[in-house]
C-alpha cells in the first residue's frame, strides 16, 4: 500500500455515506469525515438537522450532500445509496450510525417496541449492508463501518432488546467480512460506551443513575465525545487499516478492559 503524505488528511478523494446524520454520534462523525477529506453524504429521516449540518460543513469549504431516508425500507436505502453515487460518481465508505434505543425489564417488552428497535437497529443494518456492497461490488473495493455498542459485547440489566440488537449487529459485521472480503469490501464495527449524545440523554431519564454508574466503572472516568468515535470510524475507513476487517473496535475509555 502506498504511504499516504503526513500533510494530506487520510479520507482524501474518497466519498463516504453517513446514515444517521441528523444528531449525537452521526453528525459528530459526519464532521470528522469531511475535516478528514472526505466528500460526505449526510442521511436522516428528517431533513430539517440535515439542512443545517450540510450547511455548517459547506460553509466550512467541506464537500456534502444530504438526502431522507428510511433504514427500515428497502426501496429507500437504495434509493440514498444510489443517490450518493449520482451525486459524487463512487462510494468508498460506509458508517451505518442509525439506531434507537429501549429500556425496560425483558418481560415488560412490549411487542411493538421489541418489532421496532429489531426493524431499525438489526433490519435496517443489514438492508445498508446489502444496497452499500452492491455499489462497492462494482468498484472492487470499500469499506463499511458499524454500530453497536459495549452493550454488545456483554449484558446488563434494564435494555436487554436493545443490547440483544447490538449482540446481533456484530454478528452481521462479522459474518459480512467473511462475505465481502473476497470483493474488496472491509467490514468493521465500533462499539461505543457512554457517549455524549441524545440517546445517552435518554438513556439517563429512563435508567436513573445508570449512566452514571457505568463512567465512575470507566477507567477514563468520562464519557466519550462524537468526535471520539468519529475519529476511531475515520481510521476504520481510510487506507491506514487497508488490513482491517471484522474486528470489533470498543471506544468506550477502557470499560471492557
Amino acid at each position: 500500500m502506498p504511504q499516504q503524505p503526513v500533510d494530506r488528511p487520510p479520507l482524501t478523494g474518497k466519498t463516504v455515506l453517513v446514515v444517521g446524520a441528523s444528531s449525537g454520534i452521526g453528525a459528530d462523525t459526519a464532521r470528522v469525515l469531511a475535516a478528514d477529506g472526505a466528500a460526505v453524504m449526510l442521511v436522516a429521516r428528517t431533513a430539517g438537522p440535515l439542512e443545517e449540518l450540510a450547511g455548517e460543513l459547506t460553509s466550512a469549504g467541506h464537500q456534502v450532500a444530504y438526502r431522507t431516508g428510511d433504514i427500515t425500507d428497502a426501496s429507500s436505502v437504495a434509493a440514498f445509496v444510489d443517490a450518493t453515487v449520482d451525486r459524487f460518481g463512487r462510494l468508498d465508505g460506509a458508517f451505518n450510525s442509525a439506531a434507537t434505543t429501549q429500556a425496560g425489564r425483558l418481560d415488560r417488552v412490549t411487542d411493538e417496541d421489541f418489532d421496532r428497535i429489531m426493524a431499525v437497529n438489526v433490519k435496517g443494518t443489514w438492508l445498508c449492508l446489502r444496497e452499500e456492497v452492491r455499489v462497492m461490488e462494482r468498484q472492487g473495493a470499500g469499506s463499511i463501518v458499524n454500530v453497536s455498542s459495549i452493550g454488545g459485547l456483554r449484558g446488563s440489566s434494564g435494555m436487554g432488546a436493545y443490547q440483544a440488537t447490538k449482540h446481533a449487529v456484530i454478528g452481521l459485521t462479522r459474518t459480512a467480512a467473511h462475505d465481502f472480503g473476497p470483493l474488496g469490501v472491509r467490514v468493521n464495527v465500533i462499539a461505543p460506551g457512554p457517549t455524549e449524545s441524545p440517546m445517552l440523554d435518554r438513556t439517563r431519564e429512563a435508567i436513573p443513575g445508570g449512566v452514571e454508574a457505568r463512567i465512575a466503572a470507566t477507567p477514563l472516568r468520562k464519557a466519550g465525545t462524537g468526535a471520539e468515535v468519529g475519529a476511531s470510524v475515520s481510521f476504520l475507513l481510510s487506507d491506514l487499516a487497508a488490513h482491517i476487517s471484522g474486528v470489533v473496535l470498543p471506544v468506550d475509555g477502557g470499560f471492557l478492559a
